[in-house]
This record gives structure tokens, sequence and C-alpha cells, in this order.
């Protein structure tokens, strides 16, 4: 075959590929502008700030700076794991992450199963709207409620208590009950707006499934069972692996504002150790070696957590 002919035909191909990537740039140029605030902003406030890292290998101070102050190495890692309240702390946080996951999780998925097989949409949109608001709630004022219902003295809850056992129950100064309330409020704050993204994933599912199930004689349980849970399967897997690289944080605003000296024994996690320790404090090295073993600990488990999903065809990469 003749060269002369095959190299014009490689540059019209190129050409056509050239033109058809510069239209569709063309098209895509305005979700690409809109896209440019997010890309900026986890460049800005996620990605640059890591180079803040080096502090948990120096001995900083403000005088110095981050760059000229002194090493020190693997000095205040050494020190955080020498101080036996260091795994509790970690112990405390593993645990409250791990019930809010296994307890929580499920729950938003519940949720937008059921306002999903609502037929009246007056109804189903009230519902929505009263299980939506405790998201926008600070946690100030949720703190708030829950310390008015579960008050020793005042609480409504300890009236009921009182009414029927004679005496009130410390809700917040008890370890077991507390979890029980620091649970639950997170799952109540969260499970409305955690269900709009199950919501989404539920109207890809084909409604001819469900009217075939049906003639054949399936029940409400069982189309849910293999046709609604499998349907969603992929958003679930993929919301349950973000999941995990959420294990070991928890929320300094819940707990800061839900916990008391009875309960620092479990109340006691990372954020407000951190907090504690390195701004009140000032051990700013020693709190940054803490967040980088959170953060290694999170990226171990994405993986993992990945690693498994891949398995089933189901992994983020």
């Amino acid at each position: 075959m003749d060269n002369t002919s095959v190299v014009p035909l490689h540059q019209k191909e190129r050409e056509a590929t050239r033109r058809l990537r510069k239209r569709r740039f063309k098209s895509n140029l305005p979700l690409l502008i809109m896209f440019t605030p997010v890309v900026l902003y986890f460049v800005i406030f996620k990605y640059v700030p890591m180079g803040g890292l080096i502090i948990a290998f120096k001995d900083y101070n403000f005088y110095d700076g981050v760059l000229n102050s002194p090493w020190v190495g693997l000095h205040y890692f050494e020190q955080l794991f020498q101080d036996p309240r260091t795994l509790e702390i970690i112990r405390n946080t593993f645990v409250l992450s791990l019930l809010s996951i296994v307890f929580g999780f499920p729950v938003p998925i519940i949720l937008a199963i059921m306002l999903n097989e609502v037929r009246n949409m007056m109804f189903k949109r009230t519902v929505q709207t009263i299980v939506y608001m405790p998201h926008f709630l600070s946690w100030v004022i949720i703190a708030m409620m829950i310390m008015t219902m579960f008050s020793l003295e005042n609480g409504l809850i300890n009236k009921f208590v009182e009414l029927f056992f004679g005496e009130p129950y410390p809700f917040m100064y008890n370890n077991g009950s507390w979890i029980a309330v620091f649970i639950s409020s997170g799952i109540w704050k969260d499970m409305g707006f955690n269900a709009i993204i199950f919501l989404a994933a539920l109207t890809t599912i084909d409604p001819s499934l469900y009217e075939a199930a049906s003639m054949d004689g399936a029940s409400k349980g069982k189309q849910i069972f293999h046709i609604t849970l499998p349907g969603i399967r992929s958003t679930i897997i993929l919301l349950l692996i973000l999941s995990m690289g959420r294990v070991m944080e928890v929320g300094f605003d819940q707990v800061y504002m839900l916990q008391n000296s009875n309960v620092n024994e479990i109340a006691d996690v990372i954020s407000t150790y951190i907090y504690r320790t390195g701004l009140q404090g000032a051990q700013f090295s020693l709190t940054t070696a803490m967040g980088m073993f959170e953060s290694l600990v999170a990226f171990v488990l994405v993986v993992g957590a990945n690693y498994i999903a891949r398995k089933y065809n189901e992994g983020l990469w």
C-alpha cells in the first residue's frame, strides 16, 4: 500500500478529532465555568493547607514560622502514642463514628423508599419538608432542644419518666444513654437531607419492573428487596465508601455542644482534643500529628472499602 495515501488520511482523522474536541469544549464551556468555583474551593481550602502537615515534624512556633521552625522528626508522633489518653480518644472517635454509620446509614435509605411509595403528593411533600428542616438548624439550637427534653430536673422526657417510675433518669450524664442521644440526634438532623440522594437514585429505576413484578404476584416487600434495593445498590456502595472516610471524624459541633464532664470518658474525641490541646493549649505540632494520623486512617479505610467494592464491580476507581 502506498504511504502517500495513508498520511493524508491520518491527518484528516486528527483534524476531525481536533474539531470534535473543540466543539465539545465549546458546548461544555458553561458547565466548566460553573465548575470552576468548586475546583478553586478544593484547591485553596483543601489541597493548599496540606502543606501545613510539615508542622507535625517540626517544633513549630510563631516566631520562626512554618518553614524555619526546627525539625524534630517523629518526636510528636511518639509523644502522642505514649500518652494513654490518646488511645482512649481514638477509641471514642472510632466507636461513635462506627455506631453512627451502623445505625444512621440505613435510615435515609428506608426513609427514601417509604417516601417513594407514597402516592399522595401533598402528604409526601409535607413529610419531606418536615424531615428536611432539622438539617438547616445549627447544633447550638438542636443541643438546646435536647437539653430541654432530657434535662434531669425540668426535662420533658424526665417528667414522664418521673411520673411512671418515680424518679428522673440522668440521660445526659450516663455513658450509655448519652451515646444513644448522640447517635439519635445525628440521625434525626441529617436523615431527611441524606434521603435526597437516594430519592434521586430511585427515579432511575424502570417503573415497568414494578409492573411486571406486580403482575407476577410479588408483594411490596419482595419488590423492594428484589427491585428497589438492587436498583440503588451502586449509590448505596458509593456513599458507604465515602462514609468510611469519615470513620475517624466526629463532628466537633455536635460533640462539643452535647458533652459534659460526667461523660468525658466516652465523649472526648479527636476533634475536641485538637480544639482543647491545639487551639487552647497552643500545641500545634502535637495536634497536627493527631490530625495527620486521623487522615491516614481515613485514607486506608476508603482504599480498603473501595477494594472490597471492586470485587462486586462497584468500586470508585
